[in-house]
């Protein structure tokens, strides 16, 4: 038994501004490909200011919540 040919459907997003998007988030990437996380030495997350891979900067930021959380309760 053989499946049906389904028709092809037009993309949802149009190749143009995927494109963009592509080229976009490659520009990103080659801005400062020297720059190491100082952490863990992996790349530094496109938007971060400070020398940190999203994880650490993740990492980083759940921390403070946990600190925050916790002075509270010694208080």
């Amino acid at each position: 038994m053989r499946r049906k040919a389904q028709a092809k459907n037009d993309p949802v997003v149009p190749a143009e501004l995927l494109e963009q998007a592509k080229q976009a988030v490659s520009a990103d990437r080659l801005k400062n490909p020297a720059v190491k996380c100082t952490v863990c030495g992996a790349d530094t997350a496109p938007a971060s200011g400070e020398a940190l891979c999203w994880v650490c900067r993740r990492l980083k930021i759940s921390a403070w919540r946990e600190i925050e959380q916790q002075i509270p309760l010694q208080e």
